[in-house]
């Protein structure tokens, strides 16, 4: 699995996401209170625009969830799962954290 440096811990506040490019794809990755980040892809299906990075961070019962910002589908941090929408879903990517740095490695690649 390859990690690309998308940018410092600090960069992200907590409960807010920010757009990253690794290659040709659009990734949002969120940072959830200080020690938790997930990644998925930042192009709202629906819309084809590469917004959900700005969504609204919260949760729905125990899910993590990021709402589009244009049409208010739900997506599952963890899995990319569009809960009212399956067939919408975006994909998830692995995320770590290394000296102070958040690294995305894309699901598939």
């Amino acid at each position: 699995m390859t990690y690309t440096p998308i940018c410092s811990v600090d960069d992200i506040l907590p409960d807010t996401g920010v757009a990253a490019r690794v290659g040709e794809h659009h990734i949002a990755v969120f940072r959830i209170g200080h020690e938790r980040f997930h990644a998925i892809d930042n192009v709202d299906p629906r819309s084809g625009a590469s917004v959900l990075s700005r969504g609204l961070v919260g949760n729905l019962g125990e899910r993590v969830v990021v709402a589009s910002p244009l049409y208010k589908n739900h997506f599952d941090l963890t899995t990319g799962e569009c809960l009212e929408a399956p067939e919408q879903s975006v994909r998830a990517h692995a995320v770590r954290v290394q000296d102070g740095r958040v690294l995305v490695a894309l699901a598939g690649g």
